[in-house]
């Protein structure tokens, strides 16, 4: 069992009990999976451009990454429905924990001006989105083979029902905001 999974269950799940008031365990908010999106928008020129994002998602995350095609044609863009733009990666389980743990203890401190996560980022059903800038911040990524830098969004999705109670488990589990 991953480090920061055996901390959630021995001590920040009794921790955010006391503190949420909830009186019964189950009720406890707790990370159902990560999601890491990366949309390439030149990949409706070029289509190798799709590839490596693909295999940097893999690197990163320990998983195979799975296409995701355009659902409308959108003449200005040169975007036809069916036609890849983006690769997608979902993080449950151990791989998820891991790569959290990798996130907060690794990544984050890597970020260039970092000053704390923007507390602006809820969706109001509890779950939590981070856009990165480039992919050079995960210590996987070789330096030396990237190309361009690509953004890529990470969602942590909770069990928390609000904003109050997904912050709180994610400062637990090391999420630092502002």
């Amino acid at each position: 069992m991953n480090r920061l999974h055996e901390r959630y269950n021995k001590e920040i799940s009794a921790a955010l009990m006391k503190e949420l008031n909830f009186p019964n365990v189950m009720m406890v908010p707790k990370l159902e999976k990560i999601v890491i999106n990366s949309g390439v928008g030149e990949a409706t020129q070029n289509i190798k451009v799709l590839d490596k994002v693909m295999e940097e998602l893999a690197i990163i995350s320990g998983q195979k990454p799975s296409l995701r095609r355009a659902k409308k044609s959108i003449a200005s863009f040169r975007l036809r429905a069916g036609q890849p733009v983006a690769a997608t990666v979902t993080l449950r389980g151990e791989r998820m924990y891991d790569f959290m743990d990798r996130f907060v203890s690794i990544v984050i401190p890597r970020m260039k001006d970092f000053r704390g996560m923007s507390k602006k980022s809820f969706d109001g059903k509890g779950n939590y989105t981070i856009a990165t800038k480039d992919q050079l911040v995960f210590p996987e990524i070789n330096y030396s083979k990237v190309d361009k830098p690509k953004g890529m969004s990470i969602t942590f999705v909770t069990s928390a029902k609000t904003n109050q109670d997904s912050m709180a488990l994610l400062t637990r589990l090391g999420v630092p905001f502002r």
